[in-house]
């Protein structure tokens, strides 16, 4: 594994990178309230929340508009020959727009999915997770990519080490900032 792979790692996540970031931005900056409703619409699971009020329409909708946004970029930069290098896929593919929306919601459903697992061993949202709070994305763009591209298994070990490290610099930033309540 070299730096070249790495780098190709991370420009490939891109987006799923943007689909985690947005929610909590957009929530900060107060736009879109009018989505701003519980994707679980407020059901409850063996008496406990399905998966939280947190988890809402503004931060799943605005998370796949932004994702597949980066990908429609990562389309344009592709015409140069320093991007193609480091590009794992053609982004010419005819079905670029399907792994748009794959990696989107792939990065969506990650998070879900964790939320979903930490009320049932009740963990409380903002609650430590180890290492799937800083991951849980990976998993699942890497469910849902996994049928579309045939990618060595060391793309996702790299890219779950590297979110894990980055995930948590980037929190730790933002704790500093005041950005984020908790530093993990």
């Amino acid at each position: 594994m070299n730096f070249q792979f790495i780098i190709s790692c991370l420009y490939f996540f891109l987006p799923a990178y943007f689909t985690n970031m947005v929610p909590p931005l957009i929530r900060r900056a107060n736009l879109f309230n009018f989505l701003d409703k519980p994707v679980d619409f407020d059901k409850k699971f063996l008496g406990k929340p399905f998966l939280g009020t947190h988890k809402t329409w503004r931060g799943v909708i605005c998370g796949v508009i932004l994702g597949m946004i980066i990908v429609w970029i990562q389309v344009w930069l592709y015409r140069f020959p320093s991007i193609k290098e480091i590009s794992f896929i053609d982004y010419r593919r005819p079905d670029i727009w399907l792994f748009a929306f794959l990696i989107s919601a792939g990065a969506v459903f990650g998070d879900l999915l964790f939320a979903f697992i930490k009320r049932r061993v009740n963990i409380t949202p903002g609650g430590m997770f180890m290492p799937f709070d800083q991951t849980n994305y990976v998993v699942g763009v890497a469910l849902f990519l996994t049928p579309l591209l045939s990618f060595n298994i060391m793309v996702w070990i790299t890219l779950f080490i590297a979110t894990f490290l980055l995930h948590i610099v980037f929190n730790r930033i933002g704790y500093l900032l005041g950005l984020h309540k908790n530093k993990w």
